[in-house]
């Protein structure tokens, strides 16, 4: 298995603290590919760092990258902190990963999906001193969103995954909200800011160019590098995850091959429980993260509704 590795570049010249990772996933690659092209360049000397400092990790999970899924042990972007007494693999990476995390103040996180769909970033949560997630820079992420070179924008993961968990669980959404804390999540604990950016499916041969030039864009937009300031994209899709819906047997099936924003019409079924019970939209929106295949007692799909954040 390969070690944790990564590969930092610094300029003499003041400025932000960029980390920018891929794999986190381990079938999640265009990432890797991404970060490998930018590094490459670099050290070819297609462009300089001009101002600050980025460090890049191209596979952040080397196990789960190894074994070409998902998960090592389990979801590192699920439950991440330091581990006093780490017994999995993702404890292990937790406890490398954070405190470098922790020397940044900016974080790009490069995912893809598994069902076909258009590359889309993920937003925190507006500024606000409330128990789940508080944050003072949405305005900075909200500007580098709008400069990645996608469409969509979608924002209220924590705080949807938190209310479904403690449902699930019986306890208080501000204690189920730590399992949902993951790479983005917790660079905002530590007093940054963080995008997950989400490039197209997992084999889409499109997927590492929307990294690269996500990654060129951020480090332009930052002033690291001089390549001009990127243009803001012009139309841009807000949505906020408003509700999420467990699995609750294993028999439970979609009514359709739903893909993550495809619209929803309120009454129109999305499913059949195991006992026949249908299960049908409760307002008008896009579906989100269906996993046809998930577990029992875990999420089965997200609801999401129209947010201004970003749209344009």
């Amino acid at each position: 298995m390969a070690p944790l590795k990564s590969i930092a570049f610094a300029s003499p010249n003041p400025g932000a603290r960029l980390i920018v990772l891929g794999a986190v996933h381990g079938n999640e690659v265009c990432g890797t590919h991404a970060i490998r092209r930018v590094v490459d360049a670099i050290d070819r000397g297609e462009f300089e760092l001009v101002a600050g400092r980025v460090t890049f990790v191209p596979v952040t999970n080397p196990l789960a990258y190894a074994n070409q899924r998902r998960n090592g042990d389990r979801n590192l972007n699920r439950r991440l902190a330091p581990s006093s007494a780490p017994r999995e693999f993702e404890d292990h990476i937790a406890n490398w990963l954070c405190p470098l995390l922790a020397q940044h103040e900016v974080l790009l996180d490069l995912h893809s999906f598994q069902a076909p769909g258009s590359a889309f970033v993920m937003l925190g949560p507006t500024d606000n001193n409330g128990p789940i997630e508080p944050f003072s820079h949405a305005a900075q992420e909200e500007a580098l969103a709008l400069r990645l070179g996608v469409g969509r924008a979608l924002d209220g993961w924590l705080s949807c995954y938190a209310a479904g968990a403690a449902r699930r669980e019986g306890v208080t959404e501000a204690t189920s909200a730590a399992q949902g804390i993951g790479t983005t999540e917790y660079m905002r604990s530590v007093g940054g800011w963080a995008l997950t950016l989400e490039c197209g499916q997992h084999d889409d041969p499109g997927a590492p160019e929307v990294a690269y030039r996500a990654i060129l864009n951020t480090l332009a937009h930052l002033h690291l590098v001089d390549r001009g300031e990127p243009a803001e994209a012009t139309a841009m899709e807000g949505l906020r995850l408003c509700e999420v819906i467990d699995k609750q047997h294993a028999g439970d099936t979609f009514a359709r091959a739903w893909k993550s924003f495809d619209p929803v019409h309120a009454g129109e079924l999305i499913g059949t429980r195991h006992d026949g019970m249908p299960v049908a939209a409760p307002f008008d929106g896009r579906i989100v993260f269906p996993k046809a295949d998930g577990e029992a007692g875990q999420e089965w799909f997200y609801l999401a509704t129209p947010s201004p954040r970003l749209a344009r």
